[in-house]
């Protein structure tokens, strides 16, 4: 006879009427949750008292703060689960964010919950909460989990309440998502002179391949980066599986004296080190050396595979091994570049940017990639990068957000290009090994932007235009100093899409950017919608660059 023995669950408690439970979520890093854990304290105080005094609702902690740690997050994928697995399953639950959460520690156990489920973000700058909830409602709708979203910078303002009170009443809130124009398959843009250029290139995509050099995958949780085999494979654009340990591999081949030719070539451009002696705590040369080391290791996978794109996971893995990859993701993705000699002494891809697909974000990879040859085929400037959707504010009346990527962008995209550059240190907070971001104002001009998301394994992609802007230096350095002053950020408004418009359509923590210049840019979005539909991919145009089509 078959016996059975299993680890005891807690019979779950049941929540009271009036009740909802409270998730909060952050970090793998202790030393993350730790000083981003104040400020979770403070709006999880202002949530309570919204959900007493106005709606006569108690909010209950899921689960215990940790006192001996610091912090009240879940901070593994096994706590979520354990977690879980002891709450009522028809329980209403308020996923707070208020910094940069790992999707995973969560997400299994989400498309298990059969009550409602509210992903709240507070919209400011000092962690990236919103940014987190906009991760995990990607990963919420590329897992086909129902559930709503909700942000607010004080929680006190008129579209926080009526939010929260209609998800307390129906476990659902309608959001204005109408900026979204669904792109039939058989647009007549597929026939216009510019879509059929765009047709050619989708089917040049499907014939040839892109190719893209991930190396190891799942970076910092993000569910919503990584796409179904399939998915790839239907649109053209294969995955090509590296490894962070081969890299490191392929970094110590890299001989000391090349590293500093490296080194020496972007000083001469006019990029500015911010070095100092404490490798703890300051940069050093030695870190940004073994950044040309990975900067030289990678061109040269990408010449080995044949690769159209390449990525490195980023923060995990290697973190703890060497310097982080900003410097060297930021120099592969611009056209001017380093000569790096391959092997046998030729320079690789001269003159050409080779996209560097960040955070081995899958989502990203593709509008990057897709953009890149088509941008490249044009013969128009084909630099492109992601940002986080990191925060945004009002200046002079106007609505600008804070794209801010967490270390480097290609040094086109910045105000004076590599002159234009600063090298900070990465917060030792994540990086304890060091290395240089390359930070910069983002310049001003027209640019277009995309992201792709899977549902099931169909690809779908939004797609916009947008006008990026020079802030004046005061009102720059205070969003710089607001988010993360070591990253670069680019100021900017999207053309027809507003504030809560794109936090209630967008499905991810990530947007695509590559700039174009202003009397090129429709053609070159009707190009881009073809390139995509040709490509099998569903197709979605955002705001006012409909009509262009």
């Amino acid at each position: 006879m078959l016996t059975l023995t299993l680890p005891e669950v807690r019979t779950p408690v049941r929540v009271a009427p009036n009740e909802v439970l409270l998730v909060t979520n952050a970090d793998l890093r202790e030393s993350a949750n730790t000083k981003c854990w104040p400020v979770q304290q403070q709006f999880e105080a202002r949530l309570q008292e919204v959900l007493i005094t106005r709606f006569g609702t108690r909010m209950r902690r899921a689960h215990p703060v940790k006192a001996d740690q610091g912090h009240g997050f879940i901070s593994t994928q096994r706590e979520g689960s354990d977690v879980f697995a002891n709450l009522d399953p028809d329980a209403p639950v308020i996923v707070l964010l208020t910094a940069w959460q790992y999707s995973h520690h969560l997400a299994p156990s989400l498309v298990h919950h059969r009550g409602p489920i509210l992903l709240l973000a507070n919209f400011e700058g000092t962690w990236p909460g919103l940014v987190g909830m906009l991760c995990l409602a990607g990963t919420l709708t590329s897992l086909g989990k129902p559930y709503a979203r909700l942000w607010s910078a004080n929680f006190d303002d008129a579209y926080f309440y009526r939010g929260l009170e209609q998800w307390l009443k129906t476990g659902s809130i309608a959001h204005d998502t109408g900026y979204l124009h669904a792109v039939a398959a058989d647009h007549p843009v597929l026939n216009a002179p510019a879509g059929r250029l765009g047709v050619d290139v989708g089917r040049y995509v499907l014939r040839n391949k892109e190719i893209v050099g991930l190396f190891d995958t799942f970076c910092m949780g993000m569910i919503n980066g990584v796409f179904p085999q399939k998915a790839l494979a239907d649109i053209g654009m294969p995955l090509e599986g590296l490894s962070q340990s081969d890299l490191l591999a392929e970094m110590a081949l890299v001989p000391a004296a090349l590293r500093e030719q490296c080194l020496a070539w972007y000083e001469a451009q006019g990029m500015k080190f911010v070095f100092g002696s404490d490798p703890a705590t300051e940069l050093t040369r030695d870190q940004v050396l073994e950044q040309c080391a990975m900067l030289i290791a990678l061109a040269r996978f990408v010449d080995r595979f044949g690769l159209s794109a390449v990525g490195v996971q980023y923060q995990q893995g290697l973190a703890r091994c060497c310097a982080a990859s900003d410097f060297a993701e930021g120099a592969i993705g611009n056209a001017d570049r380093f000569p790096i000699p391959a092997a046998d002494g030729r320079i690789i891809r001269p003159g050409k940017a080779i996209p560097c697909i960040n955070e081995v974000d899958m989502g990203t990879a593709i509008p990057q990639t897709m953009l890149w040859r088509l941008l490249d085929s044009l013969g128009l400037p084909a630099e492109t990068t992601l940002h986080d959707i990191r925060w945004g504010s009002e200046f002079e009346g106007t609505f600008y957000w804070d794209l801010e990527i967490s270390g480097a962008v290609p040094f086109a995209h910045l105000k004076g290009g590599i002159a234009g550059a600063t090298g900070y240190r990465q917060s030792p907070m994540y990086f304890p090994k060091g290395g240089s971001t390359i930070t910069g104002q983002g310049k001003a001009g027209r640019f277009l932007w995309a992201r792709a998301h899977y549902e099931g394994t169909q690809v779908v992609l939004h797609v916009g235009t947008g006008h990026a802007v020079e802030l004046p230096a005061a009102e720059f350095e205070r969003r710089r100093r607001a988010t993360s002053w070591e990253w670069p950020l680019l100021n900017c408004v999207l053309d027809g899409v507003s504030r809560d418009q794109l936090m209630a359509g967008h499905q991810s923590n990530h947007i695509t950017i590559a700039y174009v210049d202003e009397d090129q840019l429709h053609d070159v979005l009707r190009a881009f919608v073809a390139q995509a539909l040709t490509q099998n991919i569903r197709t979605l145009v955002a705001g006012t660059a409909y009509a262009a089509l």
